[in-house]
């Protein structure tokens, strides 16, 4: 299913039938505390959110830590919304092109735990987490602090950070829930790193409780949270189910609140009639994923140095098919910058001559090949990891099939989960490798990608020119203007074909109707938004 900017736009606030369009006040006039809120939970890698980029380890983080900037969340916000507000922060401003001014809440307390004990946060915390960030070695994500030149603790609750050039995206990255959460000294100094479920100590809404790997994970309200009379549900639990089966039957039998699914709060396509069966009242939310699956290359070895030998392969694939066969309830084709994203994609139409790269043409395909001296195909390899996901491995099957009509054989390399992370996410694989990217909520962290030096440039890509862009952009402050540089950057990329993008799916939020002010969003802020959540029960 194409789908237009318009009707981007008009998926953010649809819900499927029997539910609630757009969003919706609760009836009860007074929120209700208590209760317990289950969902799909994940066993991360560990626990420490400068030492990896996986999404698990920040979907748990977000429960117990707090950021100086965070997204509005509730029922009142449409997905794909992203506007900021204070968090750790009570109010902000900008000096100058390069210089911010933070003035941090009063009386903010660390949970009571050891080492940390209670005590008060203060700018001394915050600036010790952003050093460590950018000195720790091992930071997948050190490129959203690129342009950090300093951060000076003025006094007790007032921070003043330097750039050292401006920086379009950087309140977003602060309000970004990937690896910016502020992180106690105290932690570190105990157990050497913040791996251990011991070192979850945070100043968010609820405090760990129990972590047991590929079990579950249990939090319970913090008493002392900053926000008075947040948060109202008192235990939040995250259960592990790596096989979808159990999931899905644990999810309509009552056992977990909100669908089971990645990135959270879904129902797969083909479980959305079962859902609607078996739980007749629930919630259903309809929104655009920002989730893009891509096969990266090695564009830095042959044959993919070959730019003729991308072509070939990308025009080798129905992406309609495979959108198809693993998203028939809908799906959006992608720019670099996914399509739903609808404020920094450029519209499909304006994609120019690298649209027709992905185009289905395993004639043109074969043709290119021979071109490029592999008339009789290559052999070759792709890594990927299945995340629990059928979709993923029929995906993976069609791309081998797709490009075996064309002459090039693929053995497919399947990986778990952490392995794969820790190599083929991160560019260490030959070959190909395939896989879903982190849903980034801010252009700039997609066109990272394209970055030499960043774990995340899976490709290899060293295409000068394109950094200049890049860069560029991050540097133009206008926002009319900063857009047009990144629509002329996805045009660059797409005719470059470092990535073979496909399709994006349609999610299918699915929520218990008992559950009150919670809005389902993109991104890993299962807290935030869960935050000002009651149980109307």
């Amino acid at each position: 299913m194409d789908l237009s900017r318009r009707d981007l736009l008009a998926l953010s606030g649809l819900a499927l039938a029997g539910s609630a369009v757009g969003p919706r006040r609760a009836r009860a006039a007074t929120p209700k505390a208590g209760g317990a809120f289950r969902f799909r939970g994940y066993t991360p890698p560990h626990f420490d959110p400068h030492l990896t980029a996986s999404y698990t380890t920040m979907i748990n983080l977000s429960f117990s830590h707090s950021r100086l900037l965070k997204h509005k969340a509730g029922p009142a916000v449409k997905p794909g919304v992203f506007e900021y507000e204070g968090d750790l922060a009570e109010y902000w401003s900008q000096q100058d092109d390069t210089t911010y001014v933070f003035r941090l809440r009063k009386g903010v307390k660390w949970h009571n735990k050891p080492p940390v004990d209670g005590r008060e946060l203060t700018t001394d915390d915050v600036k010790y987490t952003f050093d460590r960030f950018l000195t720790i070695k091992g930071n997948a994500n050190r490129h959203m602090m690129a342009s950090l030149a300093k951060v000076d603790a003025v006094d007790k609750y007032t921070l003043k950070f330097t750039l050292s050039q401006p920086n379009a995206f950087f309140l977003d990255f602060l309000s970004n829930p990937m690896a910016l959460c502020i992180v106690a000294q105290d932690a570190v100094e105990k157990f050497g790193d913040l791996k251990k479920p011991e070192a979850v100590i945070g100043t968010g809404p609820w405090m760990l409780e129990g972590h047991e790997s590929k079990v579950r994970t249990r939090w319970v309200r913090n008493p002392d949270y900053f926000v008075k009379g947040l948060p109202y549900i008192e235990r939040v639990e995250g259960i592990d189910f790596n096989d979808p089966a159990p999931r899905f039957a644990a999810f309509i039998t009552g056992q977990l609140d909100a669908g089971p699914e990645f990135p959270g709060m879904m129902v797969r396509h083909q479980d959305v009639k079962t859902a609607k069966e078996k739980r007749p009242n629930l919630r259903f939310v309809l929104f655009p994923a920002n989730v893009m699956t891509h096969v990266g290359m090695r564009t830095d070895m042959p044959p993919f140095n070959d730019i003729r030998v991308r072509k070939a392969l990308s025009m080798a694939l129905d992406r309609k098919g495979i959108a198809e066969a693993t998203a028939p309830l809908g799906a959006v084709p992608n720019p670099p910058v996914p399509a739903a994203l609808a404020a920094w994609a450029i519209p499909y139409k304006e994609l120019g001559e690298g649209a027709k790269y992905d185009e289905y043409n395993p004639k043109e395909a074969r043709r290119l090949l021979k071109e490029a001296g592999h008339g009789n195909g290559f052999e070759t390899s792709v890594t990927y990891a299945t995340y629990g996901s059928q979709e993923i491995i029929d995906a993976v099957q069609m791309l081998a099939r797709f490009w075996k009509d064309v002459g090039v054989e693929v053995k497919i390399v399947e990986k778990p989960y952490a392995a794969y992370f820790a190599s083929a996410y991160q560019g260490k694989y030959e070959g190909m490798m395939f896989g879903p990217q982190f849903p980034a909520l801010d252009p700039y962290n997609f066109l990272a990608q394209y970055l030499p030096e960043e774990p995340k440039n899976q490709s290899h890509v060293n295409d000068a020119a394109l950094t200049d862009m890049i860069l560029n952009a991050t540097r133009t402050l206008d926002e009319k203007k900063r857009r047009r540089i990144i629509y002329d950057i996805q045009k660059h990329i797409a005719k470059q074909v470092y990535y073979l993008r496909l399709h994006s799916g349609i999610y299918h939020a699915a929520l218990d109707p008992a559950l009150q002010d919670f809005g389902p969003n993109l991104g890993y802020d299962y807290g935030g938004r869960l935050m000002a959540a009651w149980w109307n029960r």
